[in-house]
């Protein structure tokens, strides 16, 4: 259980965010829940399964609809395609009871994250 203290701080850690840093904190969430449901799965706890899979495909929905797709043009709907396509997976993974599908989409966000990092380091570097 959280304590409210941390609750406080990442809330204030999130009203502070700048949108770019927020973006990195959903991967960040998404993965955390992923790899949850993951270790659900291998525990045969579907309900860990179900809640953490659910709560990584909220994140990614959340992603998804926050998409400018007049300004990202090519770069969002890609970005749309894989969000779409790793919840797919993830539904197929948890329905199958399939790590392998969960992994795959996992290593996805795994990439997308670490590109975004970089991203964010190298437009701070240039600043």
């Amino acid at each position: 259980m959280m304590q409210p203290g941390h609750n406080a701080y990442q809330a204030s850690a999130i009203e502070t965010a700048s949108p770019e840093q927020l973006t990195l904190m959903c991967y960040d969430g998404a993965l955390k829940f992923m790899r949850r449901a993951v270790l659900g799965l291998e525990a045969n706890d579907l309900a860990k399964l179900s809640e953490n899979t659910g709560r990584a495909q909220a994140i990614i929905n959340e992603l998804n609809i926050t998409l400018n797709m007049e300004a990202g043009g090519e770069i969002a709907r890609n970005l749309r395609d894989i969000y779409l396509f790793v919840n797919r997976h993830m539904s197929q993974g948890a329905m199958k009871r399939d790590a392998q599908h969960l992994t795959e989409a996992m290593e996805l966000i795994q990439g997308l994250r670490d590109s975004w990092a970089q991203a964010m380091n190298l437009g701070a570097a240039a600043a």
